[in-house]
């Protein structure tokens, strides 16, 4: 098992600490769990890569066929 030193101010340790308490855990377990998530998502490449794929599929089977007329967009009766 690896140790990471990290630096941050008293303030902020100490609220962190006092959370984790609150929470019946450690801090050095609050900071485990975070790198687990962290490590275990996507990439910011794989995110914008998966959202654009799902934009693409949804515009896949589009046709100007399906268009309005332009009476049917203005709402004019024919």
């Amino acid at each position: 098992m690896k140790n990471v030193t990290v630096s941050i101010d008293e303030g902020l340790h100490r609220r962190a600490r006092i959370r984790a308490a609150e929470k019946d855990t450690s801090l050095s377990a609050v900071v485990r769990d975070f790198l687990i998530q962290f490590a275990e998502g996507e990439t910011e490449f794989e995110r914008k890569k998966r959202l654009q794929d799902e934009v693409l599929k949804g515009i896949a089977n589009f046709s100007g066929r399906d268009r309005a007329s332009r009476d049917e967009i203005h709402g004019r009766r024919s």
